[in-house]
């Protein structure tokens, strides 16, 4: 009899505690889609710079300072020019269909596992929410998540926006569209190891990434709001955090962003060996070892111009979608 009472309540309990989880699933839904309709709204006026940053830092791949190499882009605003009149607008908004699917997956997961994740560990650890080691470690694992099942769709997006019918830079991936690149990739690179080449790259990319720019961009917005005098709903707030954060994302991320790059447009025999590098680390040791330093800020402004732009109006979709969000459903 006892035994029987003591069953139906930890069965009541357990339902109790089944229902809890499936209230705060549905709590965190708003937020991967409004993180990841913020970030396809912003990525439709940056994808250019992202198509004028991956070819300037396959340019020149593996080619030592010295060499007789002639660089056919020599700064992003001739390179810009130089694609827009050979391939026209479809040649710069290369990859955008990839780039749109990738930022709905990667930065859906980021974003809206980032309060998450922050909370969790600030239960955790029991320590206050303005902690900056909470911050910048559940940045990094929201993006290295965010990354790692996104990969397939940020590879598809390199690989398109590296071929050009004018200039070959690197080698040259044709493919008809997205699933058509998906499909090649998944039969002629072996499945799986195809589809995730250089994940781990893409991983620890956006992970520095993710943790420097969601640390470092509340971080500035207190501190503007604090010597400012500004209201939280102040656009120009998020434009002036964004804009810093943005800085500070660029430097911390291009070193990883550029082996990230050579990682997945490399060539790949039928075995699915890749013809210059054997794995992330031999990417890194490579370049460094050609290049120099030099190497990994290959593109270091194009990338700015594009981060730049496209935190400034990530943070300022996310807080307006956030606000409409929070004005029709309270």
């Amino acid at each position: 009899m006892n035994s029987q009472k003591v069953s139906g309540v930890s069965t009541v309990n357990q339902t109790k505690v089944n229902r809890a989880k499936a209230k705060e699933t549905i709590k965190a839904l708003p937020g991967f889609l409004i993180g990841g309709a913020a970030a396809c709204a912003a990525v439709t006026f940056t994808n250019p710079w992202e198509v004028v940053k991956t070819r300037l830092q396959l340019q020149g791949e593996l080619a030592r300072s010295n060499s007789n190499y002639v660089k056919p882009y020599r700064n992003i605003f001739q390179a810009f020019y130089i694609i827009v009149k050979n391939e026209g607008v479809r040649g710069i908004q290369k990859g955008l269909g990839p780039a749109y699917a990738y930022q709905l997956v990667m930065n859906g997961a980021r974003l809206g596992l980032y309060d998450p994740i922050r909370n969790s560990l600030e239960k955790f650890f029991n320590t206050s929410s303005t902690s900056m080691p909470i911050s910048v470690l559940s940045g990094f694992l929201a993006g290295a998540f965010g990354a790692g099942i996104g990969s397939p769709l940020f590879l598809v997006k390199t690989r398109m926006q590296s071929y050009s019918t004018f200039t070959a830079i690197g080698h040259q991936h044709k493919y008809k569209n997205s699933f058509d690149a998906l499909w090649k990739i998944s039969k002629e690179e072996k499945y799986f190891k195809g589809l995730f080449r250089g994940a781990d790259a893409a991983m620890i990319r956006t992970g520095v990434g993710s943790c420097t720019q969601l640390s470092s961009y509340f971080f500035i917005k207190r501190s503007v709001i604090h010597y400012s005098g500004m209201g939280d709903d102040n656009i120009l707030v998020h434009v002036l955090s964004s804009l810093v954060s943005g800085f500070c994302v660029c430097i911390a991320m291009n070193p990883f962003d550029v082996i990230t790059t050579r990682m997945y447009n490399q060539k790949v025999d039928q075995s699915g060996k890749g013809s210059l590098y054997k794995n992330t680390f031999d990417c890194f040791v490579k370049t460094l070892r050609t290049e120099g330093l030099y190497g990994f800020y290959k593109g270091f402004v194009a990338h700015y111009f594009r981060i730049g732009p496209h935190t400034i109006l990530t943070f300022v979709f996310l807080e307006q979608f956030r606000g409409l969000y929070i004005k029709y459903t309270t």
